[in-house]
């Protein structure tokens, strides 16, 4: 049985070089990209990123490297990102619409949490960034 690759990769372009970090383009390819009919249903999505990625070799504005980060990491960010505040959120709102309070107070409150959940990562953000292990690698 084959194993799974453990780390994403994306082809990139150094478009900037700063003291100990450099800055990568990539692009951002939704998964429908790939389809056939995406031309057609206009849903396919492509964005060009950018990254900072603090790295000690020496790279030059135009090479091509390639941008690797562990799934565990993608994964979680997914949690920190996207699943965390919704549970927060979802918590928050069946709780107070089970203690009958006013509909408004409990979109306002819902809110709240969110803005709480963001100023969180705000705070902790260099913490947290040190935990994602994103590398690059030149392209041959």
């Amino acid at each position: 049985m084959e194993k799974l690759e453990r780390v994403a990769r994306h082809d990139g372009i150094v478009t900037a070089v700063n003291d100990g970090s450099v800055t990568v383009q990539i692009k951002s390819v939704s998964a429908c990209a790939s389809c056939a009919a995406h031309a057609k249903c206009g849903f396919a999505e492509s964005k060009d990123k950018e990254l900072e990625i603090p790295t000690q070799q020496r790279y030059n504005v135009g090479d091509h490297v390639t941008v690797c980060i562990d799934t565990s990491s993608g994964m979680r960010a997914v949690w920190i990102a996207y699943l965390l505040p919704a549970i927060l959120i979802i918590a928050v709102v069946i709780a107070l619409s089970a203690a009958s309070v006013p509909e408004g107070f409990v979109a306002l409150a819902a809110f709240g949490v969110l803005a709480l959940h963001i100023l969180v990562l705000f705070i902790l953000r260099r913490k947290i960034d040190s935990r994602f292990q994103i590398t690059l690698a030149p392209n041959d």
